[in-house]
């Protein structure tokens, strides 16, 4: 089955990081990432989309952090 996960943070490079930890875990970049201004923060905030295939059958438990 094919997962997905869409990562957001601040842009500071623990959005980098999370990207990475996700990449280093098995997951593909999906998409291009996207970028924003958070107007009720006062931020900036990025977004990456995520994919990964592995075994099993979909259900909505999954625990798509854990993957």
């Amino acid at each position: 089955m094919k997962l997905y996960r869409f990562l957001a943070e601040d842009d500071t490079s623990a959005f980098c990081h999370k990207v990475t930890a996700a990449l280093n875990k098995g997951w593909e970049l999906y998409g291009d990432p996207t970028y924003a201004f958070d107007s009720a923060n006062g931020v900036m905030r990025c977004g990456q989309a995520v994919v990964k295939e592995v075994e099993g059958e979909y259900q909505p438990s999954i625990k798509l952090g854990e993957q």
